[in-house]
């Protein structure tokens, strides 16, 4: 019972933020440039981390931050367990982030208005080679502005303990750009499921992993060097509460 209204009291104060930040962006981000639209989304993403610690008692920890390049653009994919990562990962990594999203998030009010102004790649899923390619083209386009590309390769959220076969497209990216990629893998999934209101208290284990190089690798062989490092790293993270 406790859990639900903590739960609650949460998902109250996400939606009030988002309104709050949203509506600021959508006013005035068409004037604003791209990397203070980027920082406070990236705000956004940090206040609602902090209710989540200080409501539901959900923290989390970050290990491999120095296998992020620093002065060059990279391309990161990483586990979609839950919506705690679309949230989170904006105060994790830097602000220069590019998303590749499901186009229909660019039609929810007020969200979708400010995710227009932090550009990301919004593609159709059910486009199949079409949506291949726009993430290559508008991949290439970010990642020559310097814009990190963040995918979820697996397409959508996976249950802890499941897996589904990794989308190519970041591969064919990789593989187009010569860019390094930064695996990403962690246990959300466990705290906060991808269905259902309830968040559990715990630590969340987030992993970024060393880059890997891209050069002379076929988008296939990308993929699988991706999926090989983040299915290995998630067998090695709780994948279930220990105690609730």
């Amino acid at each position: 019972m406790l859990i639900s209204l903590r739960s609650t009291l949460f998902f109250i104060l996400l939606v009030l933020s988002t309104v709050f930040f949203g509506l600021i962006m959508a006013v005035f981000g068409w004037f604003l440039p791209f990397m203070i639209n980027s920082k406070i989304a990236n705000a956004w993403g940090i206040i609602n981390s902090f209710f989540l610690k200080t409501v539901c008692g959900l923290t989390y920890s970050v290990e491999g931050l120095e296998n992020l390049p620093q002065n060059n653009a990279c391309i990161i994919m990483s586990k979609h367990q839950s919506a705690w990562e679309t949230i989170t990962f904006r105060g994790i990594f830097p602000a220069n982030q590019a998303w590749v999203l499901k186009r229909e998030l660019m039609y929810v009010p007020v969200f979708g208005w400010a995710l227009a102004v932090v550009h990301p790649i919004a593609i159709n899923r059910k486009a199949g080679r079409g949506a291949m390619k726009q993430v290559v083209e508008q991949g290439l386009l970010r990642l020559s502005q310097n814009r990190n590309v963040i995918i979820f390769p697996e397409g959508t959220r996976v249950a802890p303990g499941e897996r589904k076969r990794y989308g190519i497209g970041g591969g064919l990216l990789a593989e187009k750009a010569d860019v390094p990629v930064i695996p990403v893998a962690h246990n959300a999934g466990v705290f906060w499921k991808r269905r259902g209101l309830n968040k559990y208290p715990g630590n969340i284990q987030v992993v970024i992993g060393p880059p890997i190089d891209t050069t002379d690798l076929s988008a296939a062989d990308i993929t699988r060097k991706v999926e090989a490092w983040i299915e290995s790293e998630m067998e090695k993270l709780p994948s279930q509460i220990s105690s609730i």
